[in-house]
C-alpha cells in the first residue's frame, strides 16, 4: 500500500506569450505564467514554507521556499506581493549569560540553586508544644500562690527565642532565600533581646507619666495603648533585622506580644486596674 505522504502529482502546463513566471506556487493555488512550459509537482510532502501576509487584504498564506525574494500577485486580490527571502528572516537570540569567563569563553560562575524553604508540620508542632508547655507552667505558677518577679523575667527571655523564630518562619517572603544556620539564630536572638527590653516599656513608662506606684495601677485603655506602642516598636524592630516588610514585622513582635501577655493573664499577673 503506498502512502499518501509519498503520492505526487505531475502537472504539465502550457500557457502562450511573454517571457518569465508572473504567479507563485501557493497552497491550493496553480501559477499563472505567460509563457514557456513549467513543470511543477503539488506534493503531499512537507516542504519549506513561508508565511507572507498580503498587505492589501491582509490574507495570510504559505508559499513554498523556492520563491523568496520573488514578486506575484496574491492568490485573492490580485495585489503585488514581495516574498521575503532569507536576509528579511527575523531570528530571536536568548540574552547572553553575564558573569566573568575563562579563556575558552566558557562561564567561570555557575548561578546559585536556590533551595525551597516552606514551613514544615515539625516546625509548627514545635512551636505549639512550647506554647502548651507555657500554658501548662502557668496554670501551675497561678495555683502556686503568686509569681515571683525573676520567674517573670525569665518567662518573659526564654519564651522570645522560639516565638521570634516561629514569627519569622511564617512571615519571611516566600520567594526570597531565608537566613540559614548561625545568621538566622543571631537574628533571632537580637530581635528576642528587643522584644523582651519592649516589657521595660510596660513597666515604667505608664507610672512615670501618670505618677502611678506600679504598671499594674495603670487603666485598661492606658495599657491597651501601650501595648500598641509595644507591639509597633517590635515590628519595626523585626523589619530591621529580619529585613521583613512592616506587616511581616508585626506578624513576628505580635506573635510573642500575645502570646506573653496570654501566658501572664493564665498565670494571675494583674496587668492593669
Amino acid at each position: 500500500m503506498v502512502s499518501p505522504l509519498a503520492i505526487k502529482l505531475a502537472v504539465v502546463v502550457l500557457l502562450g506569450g511573454g517571457d518569465g513566471c508572473s504567479g507563485l506556487i501557493v497552497r491550493g493555488t496553480l501559477p499563472s505564467c505567460s509563457s514557456s512550459l513549467i513543470a511543477f509537482s503539488l506534493s503531499f510532502d512537507l516542504f519549506m514554507a513561508i508565511q507572507v501576509t498580503c498587505p492589501g487584504c491582509l490574507t495570510r498564506f504559505q508559499v513554498n521556499d523556492k520563491f523568496a525574494g520573488k514578486k506575484g500577485p496574491c492568490p485573492k486580490c490580485k495585489a503585488e506581493i514581495t516574498i521575503p527571502d532569507a536576509s528579511q528572516k527575523v531570528v530571536i537570540h536568548s540574552p547572553e549569560e553575564a558573569g566573568p569567563r575563562d579563556q575558552e569563553g566558557k562561564l567561570v560562575l555557575k548561578p546559585l540553586a536556590r533551595e525551597e524553604v516552606k514551613v514544615t508540620r515539625g516546625s509548627v508542632a514545635a512551636i505549639l508544644g512550647v506554647i502548651f508547655a507555657a500554658i501548662l507552667i502557668a496554670l501551675a505558677l497561678r495555683f502556686s500562690g503568686g509569681v515571683p518577679l525573676v520567674v517573670k523575667v525569665l518567662g518573659l527571655v526564654i519564651m522570645a527565642p522560639p516565638l521570634v523564630w516561629g514569627g519569622y518562619t511564617f512571615a519571611r517572603d516566600q520567594e526570597l532565600e531565608p537566613y540559614r544556620g548561625k545568621e538566622v539564630w543571631l537574628r533571632v536572638a537580637i530581635q528576642s533581646a528587643v522584644c523582651a527590653a519592649l516589657w521595660l516599656v510596660y513597666a515604667f513608662v505608664p507610672p512615670y507619666l501618670f505618677d502611678l506606684g506600679a504598671a499594674a495601677e495603670a487603666p485598661y485603655w492606658l495599657v491597651g495603648v501601650t501595648f500598641a506602642a509595644m507591639m509597633g516598636l517590635g515590628a519595626l524592630g523585626a523589619v530591621a533585622v529580619f529585613e521583613l516588610e512592616f506587616f511581616g514585622g508585626l506578624v513576628v513582635a505580635g506573635l510573642y506580644f500575645i502570646v506573653t501577655l496570654s501566658l501572664a493573664v493564665i498565670a494571675g499577673i494583674p496587668l492593669a486596674t
